[in-house]
């Protein structure tokens, strides 16, 4: 007996299928690095929300501070976010004497030396009553 020829073929052929995969994996893989790179990204951002979170409450403790000038590269630590974070400020005189420049760095290592962030502000000197 001959088979009919005339039939249409039914289902996909085993090219159509591993072409269909390919496509598939191509697709999966750039989403998944995709996503890591997102991921990455994120954790990059929180470290750097976290350490000038750090840096502007030590610039706002400065500024509760009586004394002046503040002390030159003061080094500290402060606890946030499940993590101890190192800061270091620095004073800068300015031409006028009653203002200074203070900027502080902030590290996740005691060292100071790869800082993820730092701030800068200017602080007056108060008026005495």
């Amino acid at each position: 007996m001959r088979p009919n020829l005339s039939l249409k073929q039914q289902g996909m052929t085993l090219l159509e299928v591993m072409v269909a995969l390919l496509i598939f994996a191509v697709t999966g893989s750039a989403i998944l690095k995709a996503s890591g790179d997102h991921l990455s990204g994120v954790r990059i951002i929180q470290e750097i929300t976290f350490a000038t979170w750090v840096a502007n409450n030590r610039l706002t403790a400065l500024q509760l501070e009586k004394t002046w000038p503040p002390k030159n590269n003061a080094k500290g630590s402060q606890e946030m976010a499940g993590s101890t974070w190192y800061w270091l400020q620095t004073v800068e005189k300015t031409v006028d004497e009653d203002l200074i420049l203070v900027e502080v760095s902030v590290s996740t290592e005691a060292d100071s030396k790869n800082s993820v962030t730092s701030v800068s502000t200017y602080l007056a000197k108060k008026a005495q009553p």
